[in-house]
């Protein structure tokens, strides 16, 4: 069967193609429209579907609308209920609703020639659900954990796969909601909710927990599976941040606070699935899954054997998920993902030939890691375009930054090229079979979807991706799927004596990570970056601008 999976209703709208149970395509609409998340989350904006990444996921496959079996889309409105109802304040959902409800006309509209007829509704969480369960290798008996802002009418799902089969165990009604929670606090704190949780993630480490007790009196299990989360009194714990104003210990300590109850509540409702389940795996799903500091005490302190979270953890995920269930239903037995490099690319030619319109000085050496290595042990930036973009919101060595680790003074010059905050870290990727030496989480770990302990010895070799609580988030690059990024680093390595580079996504704040190669070369041409390896080509910073300034001359 061929299945195309539509994200569009809350936010990162997003398009999946799934043939015969396996995933040949996967895009997020930002990556195309260089809006960041592709939409703010409001309900007027629920309208704008992901036209350019289902049109582009049809074009890879060879395929037209009318060619599909099926349309999985990511919400059903009949699950819903008024906003009221749940106890929410969004006096604006009921468009949100209408949307839903017309999603099979406006499909139809964006991809013509496609029947509405073949849409299918799936339940939100259990999209999110299936693209834990169903895409994870060594998962066909397993349990899944599912954690957002809200849904239809829950915030969560606990559920079971056997084979095929997703059982539902348990739902976190609304209006609580430990997503909506988080996304309270990001607000409150000054950065952009549904968008700006990560940043509250990384403040955290800048603080205490000492707000902990009164935040447990809002947020805690009920010990059957389920949790309260709402109401809690952010202003009484601390004065509201301005957008443009500096953080401040009390911001830090709340978000430490926060980030406490999460754990502590994650960890029960992780207990009791498996006391459930008895399974030895467990898949992660939803936006809250993309804390990797919690996926982190769940690994280490929960009772799974395994924990696989979905590089795609937030909205974009339920696409891929809600094709993966429609074809598991179909009998077409989902196939795992083998990496998150599922969007576009293109051919050396093509790339040479962009860079040929460009006008642009590049040159063609006859290794590219050998060349990119020396720049990095040379203590140079390079803006790194290589193979299928990534799936998900995490840069995974084909849309990077890449930098040296050993200079300190890396993570504020990479905060600076990038314009973000300084007290945000960096991350370093490192050789799979060095990374046990350097790093006590759990490994492998290709997705960073984990927060590593460095080891004592390693801090002050490697300080630029060495977080302020001696943490770091770490990819494991293994040479039999990532062999060209595995040379280089192979090659730094031989250098350096570090087998380990700093990899942070390619583009600047507020920006979506680069796609193409345009955005490649606007992004490089704008930013102080040395070095710029499109495919097998490479473009100079200062061979590009003295060729400038002669022509100038």
């Amino acid at each position: 069967m061929r299945i195309l999976g539509i994200n569009a209703l809350f936010h990162d709208p997003a398009a999946a193609l799934v043939i015969d149970g396996r995933t040949v395509a996967a895009a997020e609409e930002e990556r195309f429209s260089r809006r960041k998340h592709g939409k703010r989350p409001l309900p007027f904006s629920a309208w704008e579907l992901p036209e350019k990444a289902a049109a582009w996921c049809l074009r890879r496959a060879g395929l037209r609308p009318q060619d599909l079996d099926a349309v999985a889309y990511s919400y059903d409105p009949q699950l819903a209920r008024p906003a009221e109802a749940m106890g929410l304040d969004d006096p604006w959902d009921h468009l949100r609703q209408t949307y839903a409800r017309e999603a099979p006309r406006f499909l139809q509209a964006a991809l013509p020639a496609l029947d509405p007829g073949i849409v299918r509704f799936v339940p939100h969480h259990m999209a999110h659900a299936a693209s834990g369960a169903f895409a994870a290798p060594g998962a066909e008996d397993s349990s899944v954990l599912v954690l957002d802002g809200r849904g239809e009418r829950a915030s969560h799902l606990a559920a079971r796969r056997s084979g095929d089969r997703l059982e539902p165990l348990y739902a976190q009604e609304l209006p609580h909601s430990l997503g909506l929670v988080y996304e309270e606090l990001t607000d409150h704190l000054g950065f952009l909710r549904s968008s700006d949780e990560f940043k509250v993630m990384a403040l955290a480490s800048h603080g205490r927990p000492r707000m902990l007790e009164e935040l447990r009196r809002h947020v805690y299990p009920t010990g059957d599976g389920g949790f309260r989360a709402t109401a809690v009194p952010w202003p009484e714990l601390c004065p509201r941040r301005g957008a443009e104003e500096p953080w401040t210990q009390d911001h830090a300590d709340v978000a430490a606070s926060a980030q406490a109850v999460l754990e502590e509540t994650l960890l029960d409702l992780v207990r009791w699935l498996h006391g459930k389940t008895r399974h030895r795996v467990l898949t992660l799903a939803g936006g809250v899954a993309l804390n990797c500091v919690a996926n982190s005490r769940i690994a280490r302190e929960g009772p799974f054997a395994r924990v696989w979270v979905q590089p795609a953890a937030g909205d974009a995920g339920t696409a891929l998920g809600g094709a993966l269930l429609l074809a598991a239903g179909q009998g077409d037995g989902p196939e795992p993902m083998t990496g998150t490099d599922l969007g576009r690319d293109w051919s050396d030619a093509e790339l040479g030939a962009w860079l040929k319109t460009a006008a642009v000085p590049f040159e063609r050496p006859p290794d590219i890691a050998a060349t990119v290595a020396r720049a990095l042990a040379d203590n140079g930036i390079v803006a790194w375009f290589q193979g299928r973009s990534e799936y998900g919101p995490r840069a995974l060595g084909h849309r990077s930054l890449l930098a040296h680790p050993g200079h300190a003074g890396n993570l504020e010059r990479l905060n600076d090229v990038k314009g973000r905050e300084q007290f945000r870290p960096v991350a370093p990727m490192v050789a799979a079979a060095r990374a046990a030496e350097i790093f006590d989480g759990p490994l492998p770990s290709p997705y960073m979807l984990f927060v590593h302990d460095v080891a004592e010895a390693w801090r002050d070799r490697i300080p630029a991706v060495v977080h302020v609580d001696g943490t770091a988030r770490i990819q494991t690059v293994d040479p039999a799927t990532e062999p060209l990024l595995a040379r280089v680093l192979g090659e730094f390595e031989r250098l350096t004596g570090l087998p380990v580079v700093v990899n942070t996504s390619l583009n600047t704040a507020g920006r979506p990570m680069v796609d193409d190669p345009r955005d490649a070369l606007e992004c490089f041409g704008s930013s102080p970056v040395d070095l710029l390896a499109i495919g097998p080509y490479a473009v100079r910073r200062g061979v590009l601008f003295r060729g400038a300034d002669e022509r100038e001359a």
